[in-house]
């Protein structure tokens, strides 16, 4: 079982940046790929970037690349999403998911973390 916690949301001024954490508990998390997704006002919930199990894999959405970055640091059980050149557009409620696959839906997931960027 994967229990995720995400952090570090909140208001920030366009141009700027924030990290996003997830803190995963369970034996077995770093057997999952990692995912962060995120539900904008009147959006359906969308993929983000993910990262599979040993890092050596990452993707993106097109609209986040060259701005947004996922790592993970399994010892800590940690998965983080640093978003730098924050938009408008990415004001979203963001989820981190755990999943057999990297980009899959099926597994575990976060309650949410809220960011809001101002123009």
């Amino acid at each position: 079982q994967v229990q995720l916690v995400e952090s570090g949301g909140g208001l920030v001024q366009a141009g700027g940046s924030l990290r996003l954490s997830c803190v995963g508990s369970g034996r077995t998390f770093t057997t999952y790929s990692m995912g962060w997704f995120r539900q904008a006002p009147r959006k359906e919930r969308e993929f983000v970037a993910g990262i599979n199990w040993s890092s050596s894999v990452t993707r993106y959405t097109d609209s986040v690349k060259g701005r947004f970055t996922i790592s993970r640091d399994n010892a800590k059980n940690t998965v983080y999403l640093q978003m730098n050149s924050l938009k408008p557009e990415d004001t979203a409620v963001y989820y981190c998911n755990a999943d057999k696959d990297l980009g899959g839906t099926a597994g575990y997931w976060g309650q949410g973390t809220q960011v809001t960027v101002s123009s």
